[in-house]
């Protein structure tokens, strides 16, 4: 009787254990269901495959993998220490499992754009904060966390429902989601959504224009980018690491980037001269300081097909950026198609900050701008392939590969040297 005791003892702690083995949960990986409903792993548990280094094309931080999780040496700092996803990733779900050290700080940013002149991701890419503000705090007394600094915020410009935060103990792992779906953005804290929000309306604008994110004027401006992992000076594990992709909606209608009646939509960089006179034309003028001035978008438009008219009253050594971004104070990266005197290559294609001249016009094709009389100007950029018309006659047909990894905004340039006066009109673009 004890033998079979015994044995009867020994069969049920097997079962138990198998059970227990087959109900565990299996880490990193995605059930039959999730991949047929379109979800992607972007950690397979075992390497580092798909990351690298943000702004490089290999991966050297301190990252590694540790029992089935990336983990975060805790070496990183404000200008080091960040790792990207190899893609770049427009509208979806982000789901993830994290764990931090006590007191620890981390984040998942994501459109981050990459260029050499971003230092840092976190200038262009909204952030979900990671952080154990009860460790940080006590670990840094007396100093206090502000709110937008806290767990599951949008960093520094949206905050979470309080009553609806329930984490875990530090040290347990908790469960974060990110739904951006065509500028509705949701976080997520464990199944329990903590915040909603509008990216890109004006109260998202007055926001990033009147707090942190002041001086960075391409923060959150992206219309994609690549996902970030944040090393901020504390070791940190991430497991499960899952995308969903989202459906791209690409509004049917023509919009007109300049009402009529005033800057609306725009932003001044220089002390040159915007303004709308008395016809209802947006102006561009050369000021007192005869140097580079920009009017541009607050908008990035990636792809798009966009119509103008100009006049040139005066010297018209102008231009219209696409795909650009502005180094405070006066700087612009980017591309342009030039509006210039008879003579320049009105329509061409030139890269600001790079090779300059990609297309010049040929000289038969100069007497089709009408200086001093309203000229029409139509600028299609999809993908890596540009295109210009200057009254209706092709001057630029470009396919370039830099252009087609790029994304910026619209701007209107006054040139240096002074003595500059353009009318601008009709200023319509359609998304394509």
């Amino acid at each position: 009787m004890r033998n079979r005791t015994l044995f009867g003892t020994v069969v049920s702690a097997m079962l138990t254990t198998m059970a227990s083995c087959v109900s565990a949960p299996q880490h990193n990986t995605l059930t039959k269901a999730e991949i047929a409903d379109g979800w992607q792993l972007l950690f397979d548990g075992n390497t580092l495959n798909g990351w690298r280094d943000y702004n490089g094309d290999s991966l050297t931080q301190p990252w590694h993998v540790v029992d089935g999780c990336i983990q975060a040496n805790g070496d990183g700092s404000d200008l080091s220490g960040y790792i990207v996803t190899d893609r770049e990733f427009d509208n979806f779900i982000l789901d993830w499992d994290w764990k931090l050290s006590y007191g620890g700080n981390s984040g998942m940013l994501y459109h981050v754009v990459e260029d050499p002149y971003f230092k840092v991701p976190y200038v262009t890419g909204p952030e979900y904060q990671l952080i154990d503000v009860e460790g940080w705090e006590k670990t840094n007394a007396p100093t206090k966390l502000e709110e937008w600094q806290k767990l599951g915020v949008d960093y520094a410009m949206h905050l979470p429902d309080p009553d609806s935060m329930f984490v875990n103990p530090q040290g347990k792992w908790n469960n974060s989601r990110i739904v951006f779906d065509n500028g509705h953005v949701e976080h997520y804290l464990n199944g329990h959504k903590i915040l909603e929000f509008e990216a890109w309306t004006d109260d998202w604008f007055q926001r990033k224009e009147s707090g942190k994110w002041e001086m960075s004027p391409e923060y959150g401006l992206g219309r994609k980018g690549v996902l970030c992992l944040q090393d901020h000076g504390y070791p940190a594990s991430f497991r499960n690491i899952k995308i969903k992709e989202l459906s791209k909606k690409i509004p049917a209608k023509t919009e007109f980037l300049f009402n009529g009646k005033d800057l609306n939509g725009w932003k001044v960089y220089g002390t040159e001269l915007w303004y709308v006179d008395k016809e209802g034309c947006l102006v561009c003028e050369s000021g007192k300081d005869k140097q580079y001035g920009y009017l541009t978008t607050r908008d990035y438009y990636n792809d798009f097909d966009l119509n103008l008219e100009f006049k040139q009253l005066a010297n018209g050594n102008s231009g219209v950026f696409f795909r650009s971004f502005i180094e405070p104070p006066v700087k612009i990266h980017g591309w342009q198609c030039e509006v210039a005197p008879t003579g320049n290559d009105t329509g061409g294609i030139y890269e600001s900050y790079g090779r300059g001249w990609l297309v010049q016009i040929p000289d038969e094709k100069e007497n089709i701008l009408k200086q001093g009389d309203w000229n029409t100007l139509r600028i299609r950029v999809e993908g890596a392939h540009v295109q210009t018309w200057l009254n209706g006659e092709l001057m630029a047909d470009l396919t370039d590969k830099k252009i087609g990894a790029t994304q910026g905004r619209i701007a209107l340039q006054i040139h240096d040297g002074g003595g500059i006066k353009v009318q601008w009109r009709n200023i319509r673009l359609t998304r394509l």
